[in-house]
């Protein structure tokens, strides 16, 4: 039976890092292959809390002290660890401040790429900065940055 300890701590640093159900559960397939913890090895749980501090999670941290910024109530989510998935976090914000997008935060961007290219990849993953794939990267970059133009959006280089 998997340590229950580590699972309270799965479910504090997912509160902590602002990720829903659907992206912890992405989460840990990506750092186990498995996406219920009550099928998970201590071993296994371990991994995914490795994950989540890969991704900013500090045990015994307070999630008060990570808000966003200007007295908002949700937290703050980190970076994005590699420098393409930030820079699709970028077009997606230029696209969103332009006011071309229904939804324009994280949630739209994932929704956007899961309908985008569901029928072209083999997986769509539900949360967009577990993409590994250089190409699939590349393939989200070329999207915005075509609808970048198309609605006449500068971009930066």
């Amino acid at each position: 039976m998997a340590d229950r300890s580590l699972q309270r701590m799965i479910h504090t640093a997912c509160r902590q890092l602002g990720l829903d159900e659907d992206a912890r559960r992405g989460l840990q397939v990506v750092a186990t292959g498995k996406a219920s913890m009550a099928d998970m090895s201590d071993a296994e749980l371990r991994q995914v809390v490795a994950a989540l501090q890969a991704r900013g999670f500090k045990p015994g941290g307070n999630s008060y002290f990570n808000k966003g910024s200007k007295g908002s109530s949700k937290p703050r989510r980190p970076a994005a660890s590699r420098a393409d998935l930030r820079y699709v976090h970028v077009l997606w914000g230029l696209l969103g401040k332009a006011g071309h997008l229904d939804r324009p935060g994280r949630d739209g961007l994932n929704a956007f790429v899961r309908s985008r290219f569901e029928a072209h990849w083999s997986s769509v993953p539900i949360e967009i900065d577990t993409l590994r794939d250089a190409g699939q990267i590349n393939d989200v970059i070329q999207a915005l940055q075509g609808m970048c133009r198309r609605h006449g959006v500068k971009v930066q280089k």
